[in-house]
């Protein structure tokens, strides 16, 4: 019993200094708190990956991918997400709506990865039997464009509500909400869509977790949706390592559609410290 509470006691103080929860998308109700930063670097691949509007299918390589929060008070933190060098290692080339702006040329394609600009704020901090609820919205920006392929120039908005609870050693986070999704071939036409995400935590010991989700989007419209905006669904499974503000992540990553890549892997760290003090 006493060893049970040590491990839930640390493992939620780490879950709350690191509410991103790298190797993970699934957002934590839990901010970082006031005047701390949290900065993660990493990369993923994958293969088989599949652009239904540009008409690219290839082994997908991004890095390194870049998130900074910032806490602003207690309870609200504000995200900035984004990649530097997104690579597509072409496989195959189909018909698509798209296809015609594609400049890319050979085996090959590179490009910016989107940024994504977002805030969270806690609404409810968890009790002994009510989870913890917040709130999150971000927006899309479009940096990766269309001539590579591997972008769709469209700026898209997503809101969603966020509950966290922990038992014991174990973390439990849902997200639900609504992806509001541009069409690329139609600047009056919009595609609104179901955003989710499940996913657990367990604490090992007192450094090590065992992490997995279930993150994607589904498409509820009657029809064939706007290209780029089809149902998309990740199942990530890994581990987390923490020592002091430090966090090494790995993950495997398994595609549920198929316009994600089949199999691939994730791996990088996060680094959380004190920055300023909020008046």
């Amino acid at each position: 019993m006493r060893k049970s509470l040590v491990a839930f006691t640390l493992f939620l103080v780490a879950s709350t200094a690191s509410a991103q929860q790298r190797p993970l998308v699934t957002e934590d109700p839990e901010t970082i708190g006031a005047g701390r930063v949290l900065v993660e670097a990493g990369f993923d691949y994958g293969s088989d990956a599949v652009y239904p509007a540009s008409g690219l299918e290839g082994n997908l390589l991004r890095v390194p991918l870049i998130g900074v929060s910032v806490g602003i008070s207690s309870i609200a933190e504000i995200q900035i997400d984004g990649g530097l060098y997104d690579h597509l290692s072409i496989t195959r080339r189909f018909p698509a709506p798209l296809a015609s702006l594609v400049t890319a040329e050979g085996d090959s394609t590179s490009d910016v990865d989107d940024i994504r600009i977002g805030t969270k704020v806690r609404l409810a901090a968890e009790g002994v039997r009510r989870p913890a609820f917040a709130f999150r919205f971000s927006t899309k920006l479009p940096n990766a464009g269309n001539e590579s392929g591997l972008g769709l120039d469209t700026t898209d908005f997503l809101a969603s509500v966020l509950i966290g609870k922990t038992t014991r050693s174990v973390r439990v986070v849902g997200n639900f909400g609504l992806a509001i999704l541009a069409d690329p071939t139609d600047a009056t036409r919009q595609n609104d869509e179901v955003a989710y995400g499940l996913s657990f935590a367990r604490a090992l010991t007192n450094a090590l977790e065992l992490v997995g989700e279930v993150n994607g989007r589904i498409d509820t419209r009657d029809g064939d949706p706007p290209p780029g905006t089809e149902t998309r669904g990740m199942f990530r499974f890994g581990t987390r390592y923490t020592t002091g503000g430090w966090r090494g992540d790995i993950a495997l990553l398994l595609g549920l559609t198929n316009a994600e890549p089949d199999i691939g892997m994730a791996a990088g760290f996060t680094y959380v410290f004190d920055a300023f003090k909020v008046p």
